[in-house]
């Protein structure tokens, strides 16, 4: 009656019935937030986005200003929702899988389909898709050694694809499409050089990480070879404290004393 929940009132703090369930459906639910849904919706704009692009042929500039438009929609949500992801704490498996792989494929279609239409060199696509390709694998190659953050230089070249490709899905003439020329061999710059940076930062995280496990295990071993020394010394010098067993001093059994036994005083002077 008085509103005071009944933890707080000294309850006996016993599960509700079906807090199990709850749970699970909380759980669930969390898939479900802003974040992955954005990831979701440019999963459905890659196929979309391919459809638009090459209907009537690929060249019919309504139907590519369409295409240009799903393009962007999906390089805008590549933005946000990272951005939420981590400012509001909706990190989710789903969304560490999702997320580069919508990343790649809106990409790679781009890149792909406007090579197979004659508007950009294959080799600008195959330079692009074999770092993306690389990189990700190399991410695989050294990720029990740590994780290769995303440097500043990744996210230029993500933008100066972003922006080369976009122009190039538009039908573009004159002075602007000379300079979607400028900006797609600026993002294959980009490309190059933070792929072989990535790969440097690779091979010093994989020496460290290898330099690491030299370490510990030498050191786990360490102290077992110490104490097998010790406990060798210790027996070593327990049996040096130990008489070596020989005759006794005195009188052998035929009476004579024997070489280790002092003579008598008084026989000593009898010899003078």
């Amino acid at each position: 009656m008085t509103g005071v929940p009944a933890s707080a009132a000294g309850g006996t703090g016993r599960p509700a019935p079906g807090g199990k369930l709850g749970s699970a459906a909380v759980d669930q639910a969390s898939l479900w937030n802003i974040a992955n849904i954005l990831t979701m919706v440019r999963l459905v704009l890659v196929p979309a986005f391919v459809v638009l692009l090459l209907q009537d042929g690929g060249h019919d500039p309504v139907w590519r200003a369409w295409a240009w438009a799903a393009f962007a929609v999906a390089m805008i949500t590549d933005v946000f929702d990272g951005h939420l992801a981590r400012t509001y704490n909706l990190v989710t498996d789903f969304g560490k899988i999702a997320d580069p792989i919508a990343d790649k494929a809106i990409m790679a279609a781009g890149l792909i389909c406007l090579s197979s239409l004659g508007d950009l060199p294959w080799w600008v696509t195959v330079v692009i898709l074999a770092r993306e390709l690389g990189i990700t694998l190399m991410r695989f190659w050294v990720i029990r050694h740590g994780v290769i953050p995303a440097s500043r230089g990744g996210k230029m070249k993500t933008l100066a694809q972003g922006t080369a490709v976009g122009m190039y899905v538009l039908v573009l003439t004159g002075p602007l499409a000379t300079l979607r020329w400028w900006v797609m061999a600026v993002a294959v710059v980009l490309t190059v050089v933070t792929g072989l940076d990535y790969v440097r930062q690779a091979i010093v995280l994989r020496r460290r990480g290898l330099a690491e496990e030299r370490a510990a295990r030498s050191s786990a071993s360490s102290p077992a070879s110490a104490a097998s020394g010790d406990s060798e010394g210790r027996a070593g010098a327990g049996s040096a404290a130990q008489p070596v067993p020989g005759p006794a001093n005195g009188p052998t059994a035929s009476g004579a004393p024997t070489s280790d036994a002092p003579t008598a005083g008084p026989a000593a002077g009898s010899a003078r």
